[in-house]
Order: C-alpha cells, then structure tokens, then sequence
C-alpha cells in the first residue's frame, strides 16, 4: 500500500491546474474564470474522494488493532499521529480560505457562511460514530472571485503566505518521523516548497510570490484546495506505509490478495506501459512471480503455457511494455507467492487499460458556430477514453464520421436551424455513461467580398482593369474552403455627361465592356454593381459595390 501511485484523474486535474496558473498571467478572462471553477469542483472531488480512501485505510487498522492490540498499538499510534497532523494543517488551510473570502466580500463570519458555503455532518475518519461538521465553499457565488487586490494584501502584504510556507515545511518534517529511518526513502511526502520558481519573465521568485501574488480570488482557493489533496496524498502515503509494516504473522492468510498498480490507466500512444503487481501487507523478503497473457480474460491451466514470466523483487513485480496501438488494451495474471506453510498460492487478476493519441483541445465559445449546408469538422474527445469508444449524438442535422480524418466527424445542419446541441457517452467501466453536451449557434454561410484585381474601390490603370477582366467573389477571414461563384452583374460609367450602364451574365467582363474600359479616360470612374452570387448550398446572394478610378 505504500506504493500508492497518483490516479489519472489527480494527474489530469495536476496539469489543468499548471494550464490555468500560467493562463492567468495573461488575462483573467471569463473563460479562464470558468475554467478556474471547474478545476477547483473537480479538485474538491478529487479531495472527497481521497478522504474516503483514508478512511478505509483506517477502518482496516482500527480492524486488526481489536485482533491484536498489542502488534498493531504502536502503527496504529503513529497513523493517529498522522491523522492529526493533516486535519491540523487542513483546518488551518479551510481557515485562510474563509478569512480570504470574508475580507474579500467584506462580510462578517455568519454572512460568509450563509451566503457562500454549503454546511453538512460528515463521519470523523476515525471514530466513525462521531459526527462532525463540514463546510464546502461555493467559489461560484462568490462575487470577488475574479478579483486579486485583497486577495494579494491577505498573503502577501500582511505576511500570511510565509505562515502558510512554514507549516507545510513543519508538517513534511513531523509526517517523515513518523516513519522509521529505513523505510522513508519508500513514501513520498510531497509539499516542496524550496524549489525554483519563476514568473512570466523568467525571473526566480519564491513560493509565497509565484502562488499568492497578483492572484484572483479563485485561483487562491483552487491553489489551497490543491494543496489540501496533496496533504491528504501524504497521509495516506504514510498511513499506507504504516500498515504495511504490520508483519503478516498478524493477519490471516485469507485476507492476502493480488494489486496491481498501474502507474496509469491513460497513456500516450509511443509511451510505455507501467505498473506494479504486489501482495498487499507481504513480506518483502518474499519475490513472487507473475504470470501475464495479453489479450486474455483469465489464465488457465489450457493458456498458461502461452503466458510471459515476470519475475519479482522485494515483493514487488513491476511490468513494462512499449503501448504503441492506440484504443483499449486487456491482460490476465497470476501471481504466484509462497505463504508461511511454504505452500505455493495464485491469485489471479485481469486489467484494462487505454493507448491515447496525445492532444489538445481549446474551446473558445464566441466560436461554437456551425454553419448552415456546408461541412462542419468536429472533434470529439473525452480524457482517458479512447476516441473509437466515444458515441457522438446531435440534437438537429446529421453528425458522421470524417472520412478524412479518423476519429473525428463532421456535422451538417439543415437551412433552419438556429442552435444545436452536440453530446457524447462512451462505455465506462462497463456502462454505457453520458460524457455531457455542447451548445453551437448555427449561421448562414457569410457572404463574400467581390473584388476586381484585390479591390473593392481605389485607382488602377486600364490595363490592370483589363488584365483583371472578373469579378472575384472572396471569403474574407473564413476558415471552410467555400467558393461562390457570380452569376451576373452590371458595369457602369459616365461617357461624355451620359451615364452608360451595361449587363453580364457570369463574372468576366464581356467584350463591349472590354471596348469602353480601352477607350476610357483617366479620372474615369467605373461602377460594378448588382453582383449576383450563388453559394455551394444554391443561396443566392447580392454582393458589394465595387467602385474604380481610372488613372
């Protein structure tokens, strides 16, 4: 259990957190506020979470403490240790967060809690018959949120940030006692607060600076909630430890099962796969062997002659293999471990794990527009599922697959249609789950530019004009590859005080109009109007004006 890893949910919300910091220091726009907001809820999951996860590692100590009382008193002590130490330093952390938005909001201490944060009675960790009183911040009702004056004055100017270095550096020092000598280099307490830190400019600053300085309000409370689950990561690195410590003498066999630990469910195609296979609570002496077959749902008698052999060190077998096709990849086990009667044991095991093509995706709302009647590229992705599992569905038009372009579609949207909504589900552990939705605005294609020689007005010489001899319809700051062609338009001039107009079909001059263009004057004005367009979808559009001197 002291071999705990980060899940690929905590590393995704590690890296949003990086994003959104960096981000920050560019401009505080309402998308980076609201996506500072959906980082700090997903992190305050993530907490939840891992308090549950502490809870049982506690519930099993509390379990063998009453089967043995004297073996396990003095892990136990020093996991209850542990425990006081994270919720000391915790509730010193939900303490800054509610002084933070109290002197933000300028409110007194009932406003804040009636106004901002959501109260409920939760189990203590380790006396689960006690109840205890929990407070949650609502960081979207806070109005301030976006600003960072008071917020920058709460740490910086009035010191508290240096407070706040010194107790995570306390608190890294007492979890580490807590430890015996030669199994601390086995735990990872975390919470670095000496390393190098840089601003924008690339100028070394310190901990207290690159967190708290010029920071908005909801960054701070995202940065204190981060800094809360790697609070809680420590304790149950350390308390894991602890009771891994516990001999296996005082436990019964029975309660021995195969884990196996993958560094990560999510990989990058071209990155390898890694994990750990292990007896939980085993002797460390003790080197098991792994039996792996990919591809399988389990290792029998019939296979296992086809399965890969894995041996194993200090209790551990670590598995390695490059992950280079992309989508969903299974493998069964076995390990294979000696118990105290020197009888050999197999448990068996199978897991699952996703090959990813790396990506991006940047979602800018002013421009969630499809356009009516042309082809519309989508791609779709959800973290840590593979794209050939995902199953796209849109409200009005049609969504397909892009022939072009694997694993991406492309949506086409019907002549009314003022507003789609485009979700996606995808099979999750087994089930079939809605991922969520995206609204787009639907728009007529824009209308393009006519120009003759790259103009819309100005002076040229006859001979450019000649030369020119179209009208050419273009789509100014247009991302699709869409042509209109011109089906008409009409040229006039004023020849010797008479206004002369003439008509085309297409969009070439025709040779009367050449005629009068070759015998012009310089200063003469010529006038291209009623343009005629037809667009890809059949719509008719009447274009600009173009108007030219001469010279």
């Amino acid at each position: 259990m002291a071999g705990y890893k980060e899940t690929p949910r905590q590393k995704m919300i590690a890296m949003m957190y990086l994003v959104l910091t960096a981000l920050l220091a560019l401009n505080v726009s309402k998308q980076i506020l609201d996506a500072f907001l959906v980082v700090n809820e997903s992190v305050v999951t993530t907490n939840e979470i891992m308090h549950n996860k502490i809870g049982t590692v506690y519930d099993q100590f509390a379990q063998q403490y009453r089967l043995n009382p004297e073996k396990v008193g003095e892990h136990f002590d020093k996991a209850k240790l542990a425990r006081e130490y994270s919720n000391d330093l915790i509730t010193y952390i939900d303490n800054q967060m509610f002084g933070l938005v109290k002197y933000s909001e300028r409110e007194d201490s009932l406003s804040v809690i009636e106004n901002f944060y959501e109260v409920e009675v939760v189990p203590d960790l380790l006396d689960p018959q006690k109840k205890v009183n929990k407070l949650t911040l609502n960081l979207q009702s806070v109005p301030t949120k976006d600003k960072f004056d008071r917020s920058t004055t709460w740490f910086i100017t009035q010191g508290r940030a240096e407070v706040f270095k010194q107790k995570i550096g306390d608190f890294r020092i007492k979890m580490g006692e807590l430890i015996p000598e030669e199994y601390r280099h086995r735990v990872e307490i975390g919470l670095h607060t000496d390393e190098e830190y840089y601003n924008a400019d690339g100028k070394s600053q310190s901990w207290e600076r690159h967190h708290f300085y010029h920071t908005i309000l909801a960054a701070e409370v995202t940065i204190m909630n981060k800094i809360i689950a790697e609070v809680q990561t420590a304790e149950l690195h350390v308390v894991s430890e602890l009771f891994s410590e516990i001999t296996l003498a005082d436990f019964k066999f029975e309660a021995v099962t195969a884990k196996i630990i993958p560094k990560t469910n999510y990989i990058i195609k071209g990155r390898k796969y890694e994990a750990e296979v292990l007896v939980a609570a085993y002797d460390d002496k003790t080197n098991p062997d792994v039996y792996i077959l990919q591809g399988a749902n389990e290792i029998t008698d019939a296979n296992i002659s086809r399965a890969q052999k894995w041996e194993g060190k200090d209790g551990i077998v670590k598995l390695e293999w490059n992950a280079n096709t992309e989508g969903m990849h299974k493998f069964a086990g076995i390990i294979e471990i000696t118990n105290p009667e020197g009888e050999k044991e197999r448990h068996h095991f199978v897991h699952e794990y996703i090959v990813a093509t790396p990506s991006l995706t940047v979602a800018a709302k002013k421009m969630n527009v499809f356009y009516r009647s042309v082809d519309n590229p989508v791609s779709i992705s959800v973290p840590g599922i593979a794209k050939n599992m995902i199953r796209p569905s849109i409200s009005i038009g049609t969504i397909t697959r892009d022939p072009d372009a694997p694993g991406d579609w492309i949506v086409r949207m019907p002549k009314k249609a003022t507003k789609a909504i485009v979700g996606a589900s995808a099979e999750y552990e087994g089930q079939m789950m809605n991922m969520g939705a995206f609204e787009f605005r639907v728009k007529r294609v824009p209308d393009p530019v006519a120009q003759i020689a790259g103009m819309t007005e100005g002076s040229l010489s006859r001979n450019e004009l000649l030369a020119a001899n179209a009208i050419i319809p273009v789509m100014k700051d247009f991302e699709f590859d869409l042509n209109f062609i011109v089906t008409g338009f009409r040229m006039g001039t004023i020849i010797n005080g008479d206004w002369v107009p003439k008509r085309t079909g297409g969009n070439q001059l025709s040779s009367e109009m050449q005629d009068i263009i070759r015998n012009s004057r310089r200063g003469q004005k010529f006038f291209f109007e009623n343009i005629q367009a037809e667009g890809p979808d059949g719509s008719k559009r009447s274009l600009n004006t173009v108007n030219l001197t001469i010279n």
